[in-house]
């Protein structure tokens, strides 16, 4: 049997739909499949890859750390000095309150843990999130995950979870000396790149200080320079009392992190002593790929091109007749199709063109573009006749346009010399 049909015969699978692309070689936001057909990877797996696929600084980490040593024992019990190292790392990056990392294996996990703690530290029960809201799909995860038809079909799940519509400033009233944290993105990815409106953050972050109530900011999908700045809440001058983290921290290995004040995480600790474990959380390999991902983004100042290169993508792309609207925070793109009927066809054509997209979960007529930091100006450029190639295949120009009109086909648009 081919290993595709070994995926389908054997692999328990997400849907009934899966891309189904072979891939044999990943280098940079190239990948390569089976046939040999070459595909951008314009989400970074959905987030992961800020730095490309395979950066040699990465790799090279990766290779030292397995000379000395992989797993050792159960997270917390050993001093491992790849844990020891990304732990300070973060903590000096972040600001000073946000000085104890508690590693796991992944985003669902760290919103577990963060869930538990704003429990054990406040004594209190209640938790809030918001509607549309996406962290994740373990049943503490799915609890606060604001779409009821991805969950419906699980319940029970937590009770004391209260949902607040994001940038209702009046909802923020619901927040009270009963809850015990607040979670929320700072951008709303899987709504369709929401960002937050009318000071909304800053009255959050009161609100949640005037009660006692601790401020969780997932920054799963937006950290790590997604927006320009190391963590998205730094574009809202925001400081939260609880940090989440993965995808892009593990720079293509498999790594989460919730971030807290000493004082706070300490609670987990005792009463009952082991409040949270995890067997392979903060894995050594893992930890050593991610703190040569956080060297790369700093040393190749990836994060100051993010905006131009964001601009750029949505200047061209949004332009396009078969679009209505485009979202962006740095290069986090959400494009709205005018005709949400020609979802399939447009991912068929983007594949065809060799371009790799995907769909925000809760807005199927809305696709993500979110390609690695270190794409380069001459990519974006093909990236872009690419994606307009694509959209023409679901709704072509009625006439070629004249040279100058905004529509003109993408043939080399550059935003440096």
């Amino acid at each position: 049997m081919t290993d595709r049909e070994l995926f389908y015969r054997y692999l328990g699978l997400p849907s009934f739909n899966p891309m189904g692309l072979d891939i044999i070689q990943a280098e940079g936001i190239w990948l390569t499949e089976r046939s040999g057909n070459r595909y951008m990877d314009m989400v970074s797996g959905i987030s992961v890859s800020n730095i490309g696929h395979r950066h040699p600084k990465v790799l090279s980490a990766i290779r030292e750390q397995l000379d000395k040593y992989l797993y050792l024992n159960v997270y917390g019990e050993f001093i491992q000095t790849p844990q020891v190292k990304l732990a300070k790392c973060l903590s000096d990056l972040l600001p000073a309150s946000l000085n104890s990392v508690y590693f796991v294996n992944s985003g669902s996990e760290a919103i577990e843990g963060a869930m538990k703690l704003a429990k054990r530290y406040t004594g209190r029960q209640e938790i809030i999130a918001f509607k549309d809201a996406y962290h994740g799909s373990t049943q503490g995860a799915l609890s606060i995950l604001g779409h009821e038809e991805m969950k419906n079909s699980f319940r029970p799940l937590i009770p004391d979870i209260r949902f607040l519509k994001f940038n209702d400033l009046n909802d923020l009233s619901h927040i009270t000396d009963k809850t015990a944290c607040v979670v929320a993105e700072t951008i709303q990815a899987e709504a369709g790149l929401i960002l937050p409106e009318r000071n909304f953050l800053h009255l959050l972050r009161e609100r949640c200080s005037e009660t006692g109530t601790l401020l969780v900011i997932d920054d799963v999908q937006m950290g790590f320079g997604r927006t320009g700045t190391f963590f998205s809440f730094e574009q809202f001058g925001l400081e939260p009392d609880i940090l989440v983290l993965a995808k892009a921290l593990g720079a293509g290995m498999p790594l989460g992190a919730f971030i807290a004040p000493k004082q706070v995480m300490d609670t987990l600790a005792f009463n009952p002593e082991l409040g949270h474990i995890t067997t392979f959380g903060g894995h050594p390999v893992s930890c050593a790929a991610a703190l040569a991902g956080i060297e790369v983004l700093l040393a190749e100042n990836l994060l100051g091109d993010v905006a131009m290169k964001g601009q750029l993508i949505e200047e061209k792309v949004g332009s396009h007749q078969a679009v209505t609207a485009c979202r962006r925070k740095g290069l986090a793109l959400a494009v709205d199709l005018a005709d949400s009927g020609k979802r399939q066809r447009f991912m068929e054509a983007a594949l065809q063109q060799g371009i790799v997209i995907d769909w925000y979960l809760f807005q199927p007529a809305t696709f993500r573009i979110a390609p690695p930091l270190t794409i380069t100006f001459d990519e974006i450029d093909e990236a872009c006749e690419r994606l307009w190639l694509s959209l023409e295949a679901i709704q072509p120009l009625p006439n070629p346009p004249l040279k100058g009109r905004e529509q003109v086909p993408f043939r080399g648009f550059r935003g440096k010399s």
